[in-house]
């Protein structure tokens, strides 16, 4: 495992199998360590994850920032390890990345999985994510809140190791929760590009919880069907991070989609 930064300070863990790498892109608010059931469970495979701009330990001092911009770090740390070919997996603000990525860069791509999308949203979900977004700037705790709509009470109360680290993680501080506030805004203020999404060729596998409250199983549907090479997978009883509470069926469906 190569642990280091690329020549734009981007952090990265690389573990080289020679394989196609697979590429993940973690959330808004969150670092690299939300893999790590995953890295776990695809051992076998090249994995990649990094650290989003003004996440964990890659810094961004810019006063804002775009989805151009994380696409653009995505190039950058590819061009850095010499990779031209990888399976690419994001999630939420990641899955984002990862389309607009995409729409940009197909012949980078071999495989395409997004997790906990959203897509279509309704203008009174857009209006809640905005208001969430409201209360971050007021710097309002938003942990407890941000976790019961991420994971099962149920899961929480048998994992407490799991409340406390993203509790962590999700209380910032100062200069950490301004480049939060950034990454946040673009999340809670995108607006789908239907028709750079119709023109993505890549075979895309597009996943969500069935409880999740915010990337709904409806919005997931929406992107499939719009996607012109894609297949719809539906999480049983995962919230929006299903990726960790239901990670053995997260991770069966990511392998039998890339062995595929």
């Amino acid at each position: 495992m190569t642990v280091g930064f690329d020549s734009n300070q981007n952090h990265y863990l690389f573990n080289d199998k020679n394989t196609v790498p697979i590429v993940f892109i973690h959330g808004v608010g969150l670092n690299n360590l939300m893999w790590e059931p995953q890295i776990k469970a695809l051992k076998e495979y090249s994995t990649i994850t990094y650290d989003l701009l003004g996440h964990g330990k890659t810094p961004f001092n810019n006063e804002e920032v775009s989805l151009t911009d994380f696409s653009n770090q995505l190039t950058s740390l590819l061009d850095f390890l010499k990779i031209d070919k990888i399976n690419l997996v994001g999630f939420s603000l990641g899955s984002l990345i990862a389309l607009d990525f995409a729409s940009k860069f197909q012949k980078k791509l071999n495989k395409l999985a997004v997790i906990g999308t959203t897509y279509k949203r309704t203008n009174i979900e857009r209006s809640q994510v905005i208001e969430r977004f409201n209360q971050a700037k007021l710097n309002m705790p938003i942990s407890k809140q941000a976790l019961k709509r991420w994971f099962s009470e149920k899961y929480l109360e048998m994992h407490p190791e799991i409340y406390d680290q993203f509790t962590k993680i999700l209380n910032k501080k100062p200069e950490d929760h301004s480049n939060f506030l950034k990454a946040y805004k673009v999340f809670a203020n995108h607006k789908d590009d239907i028709k750079k999404i119709k023109k993505i060729t890549t075979r895309t596998l597009v996943m969500t919880g069935s409880n999740d409250p915010g990337s709904t199983v409806a919005m997931s549907k929406y992107l499939s069907n719009d996607l012109i090479n894609s297949s719809f997978i539906e999480i049983n009883n995962g919230k929006h991070l299903c990726s960790i509470e239901c990670s053995d069926d997260v991770n069966i469906n990511l392998k039998k989609f890339i062995n595929n």
